[in-house]
């Protein structure tokens, strides 16, 4: 099997869960990156302005969604990127999070997706007074990177778990589940992944 997934990342454009403003994807195949994507995305319709407080913590505003496709339109591009891997985001319940409000916002069912939290992994496999995720890649030898851009964010959140699976000697996504008690949870429907990737 080896070490592989897809960690992902989204800012958002204000309070809102549904507010994907941009998404950075980073593709790990036997531990190491192979692929990374990142684009601007238009929020559905509602959850598409901006917060002051939102736009100073990532520099996005409306100027950069301009062309942007919209959450419904640009779904299809995200599955296809992560095909069938298992999602890893740090504080994933945020990540899992916006894509299940961003489809319900946009009238359309979630992807099916495993995944794992690399906040839970961070916990369980270093000794840290933070384990926010500049703390956290620093300590898996990750450091100097632009926190709070998408696709930044999905390298670092990526070489936590690549390391952690070292440190505790692990091959796979799921023997690293195990090995520190961080569940593999599960978003959408069944079959939804595949169907969108259609």
């Amino acid at each position: 099997m080896g070490m592989n997934f897809t960690a992902i990342d989204f800012e958002t454009a204000n309070r809102s869960s549904a507010s994907a403003c941009s998404v950075g994807l980073v593709k790990v195949r036997d531990g190491r990156v192979v692929d990374r994507a990142s684009w601007y995305i238009r929020p559905p319709f509602g959850h598409d302005w901006f917060s002051e407080w939102n736009t100073r913590i990532h520099g996005i505003d409306e100027s950069h969604i301009e062309d942007a496709l919209l959450w419904s339109e640009q779904l299809s591009d995200l599955v296809g990127f992560a095909g069938a891997d298992v999602f890893v985001a740090h504080n994933a319940g945020f990540d899992m999070g916006v894509i299940t409000t961003a489809c319900a916002a946009s009238s359309m069912p979630a992807p099916a997706y495993d995944y794992l939290c690399s906040l839970q992994v961070a916990r369980k496999t270093y000794s840290l007074e933070s384990y926010k995720l500049p703390v956290a890649a620093m300590a898996a030898g990750f450091e100097d990177f632009r926190h709070h851009d998408a696709l930044s964010d999905a390298e670092a959140c990526a070489a936590i778990v690549v390391h952690a699976a070292k440190r505790h000697g692990v091959q796979t996504i799921r023997e690293l589940s195990m090995a520190t008690s961080a569940r593999i949870r599960r978003i959408g429907a069944p079959a939804t992944a595949s169907a969108l990737a259609g």
